[in-house]
């Protein structure tokens, strides 16, 4: 979804040469009448700074993200105190400073960032402190002076507050989930903002940095590289970095019992699983695949395209899996196959992101399409037979949604995922692995490192294949019943 532009009038420099326009001819009237009257003062030029709006503009979720800013960076320090032992509530602790760098993209006099249930003591901008409002999950900045178009600014906000266990739009829990032993942060699809100050929408992606401080003999894991843990009176700040650009709810700080085995992959790639202690091994075994995974994939999609890899195993439960960025998170145990899903994710999904909320068959489908293929590969059902199977079954649990538009309770429905799986398959069988297997490489090649939609993918599938898919793709993507013929 494209950044939403504000109205800017003229530039002050525009308005100085109206003014200077006005008082010569003023002037040579004067003189040719012989009058010494004073000239009508010009108009006042209208001012040209305005607020960001409070949403990026997505119709799934308007008040998300926000307008008239570009963030390029997040460093988050966190300290986080996990729930006292049961009975005590569910609740944690945290205590925070994140600092944003941001650039304007519109001449601003304040700006919304993000944020639920934490409370905001103190935002400083650019050195100077700065005026600040909290209300309706916003936290409205109001700098001073005002920040102007290409403008870069250093955001600098404190902040803390309970963590308890939020939920979703389908009422599932995400964001910042408190659990006894520390939390789970998977923040799908804007849950971010439960756990700090942000441009919560994946058309901004930012690089990362955190700071973890948590109670002594706890770990906590976040996106990219460890770059550390220090311990010192009964804490450890555990130090991650995360350079690749990331979509907010891809961020992790997951804290818990965890152990850390770290290794290198064939193909290069630097791999750090954080396994619950109380995990035993045939509840993570699959992690194992993870090497011949990655090649797989790089062959089918290009090189692995993140500084690191890894996963996250915790014996708490959100109930799903989340491809969180560089560290996919897995609930109680990894299942093979969603070890395969979450790891084609880092291509499909995370390198190239949905510009808008609706296009989220393109992270699903190809994850679970994703799927399908490596289980051909090892010798299992063959993709063939897994899309006959969906086509030839009674059952309607797939279809009767616009894939292109499933809407905000549809966003993770059944159609979502194996819909959009066989839309893939039937565009491969239409044009041929060679041209099928060529727009998914462009795919990742041209949009990575951002966002694209559904029209993108079908004017690249279009492109690429040299064919007219205007029907294959009414019939599969915005036509709701099972597709018959196209």
């Amino acid at each position: 979804m494209p950044t939403r532009l504000l109205h800017r009038t003229p530039s002050s420099k525009t308005a100085r040469s109206v003014v200077a326009g006005a008082l010569a001819a003023g002037v040579l009237v004067a003189s040719l009448a012989g009058s010494t009257a004073a000239t009508a003062a010009a108009p006042r030029p209208a001012e040209r700074y305005a607020p960001g709006a409070d949403g990026i503009g997505d119709p799934y979720f308007p008040v998300s993200g926000n307008g008239g800013i570009d963030v390029t960076h997040y460093a988050l320090d966190l300290d986080y105190t996990p729930p006292a032992a049961d009975p005590a509530p569910l609740e944690g602790e945290l205590a925070a400073v994140a600092t944003l760098d941001i650039v304007a993209t519109a001449d601003l006099d304040r700006f919304n960032l993000d944020l639920r249930n934490l409370t905001v003591s103190s935002v400083v901008v650019n050195g100077k402190p700065t005026a600040f409002a909290q209300q309706s999950g916003e936290l409205v900045v109001t700098p001073r002076p005002k920040l102007k178009t290409g403008q870069p600014a250093s955001v600098v906000i404190t902040y803390g507050g309970t963590t308890t266990r939020p939920r979703d739009i389908e009422d599932a829990l995400y964001g910042w989930v408190t659990t006894r032993d520390g939390a789970m942060v998977v923040s799908e699809p804007d849950g971010s903002s439960t756990w700090f100050p942000v441009n919560d929408h994946p058309t901004d992606k930012a690089t990362y940095s955190f700071e973890i401080t948590v109670p002594e003999g706890l770990t906590a894991v976040a996106n990219g590289l460890l770059e550390g843990a220090e311990t010192a009176d009964g804490k450890t700040t555990w130090t991650w970095d995360a350079p690749d650009p990331m979509a907010s709810y891809l961020a992790t700080s997951t804290i818990g019992n965890f152990r850390l085995e770290q290794y290198t992959a064939p193909n290069g790639t630097p791999i750090i699983d954080a396994i619950d202690v109380s995990r035993t091994p045939a509840q993570y075994a699959n992690l194992a695949r993870t090497g011949d995974m990655l090649t797989f994939f790089e062959g089918l999609y290009g090189d692995y395209p993140f500084v690191s890899y890894g996963a996250i195993v915790d014996n708490d439960s959100v109930s799903y899996a989340l491809e969180t960025q560089t560290r996919s998170f897995f609930s109680g145990s990894a299942g093979l196959s969603t070890v395969a899903h979450e790891l084609a994710h880092q291509w499909m999904g995370n390198q190239v992101s949905p510009g808008r909320w609706a296009d989220i068959w393109l992270n699903e489908g190809w994850a679970t399409y994703s799927e399908w293929m490596w289980t051909e590969h090892n010798g299992g059902t063959t993709a063939a037979t897994r899309f006959s199977n969906l086509m030839n079954s009674p059952s309607q649990s797939a279809w009767n949604t616009v894939l292109a538009d499933p809407g905000p309770l549809g966003l993770f429905g059944t159609p979502v995922y194996n819909r959009g799986a066989a839309l893939l398959h039937a565009l491969r069988v239409e044009v041929g692995d060679e041209v099928f297997f060529g727009i998914a490489q462009e795919w990742v090649a041209r949009f990575g490192g951002g966002t694209a939609t559904t029209a993108d993918f079908i004017a690249l599938s279009e492109e690429i294949s040299g064919q007219d898919l205007t029907t294959f793709f009414d019939v599969w993507a915005y036509q709701p019943p099972k597709p018959t013929v196209w």
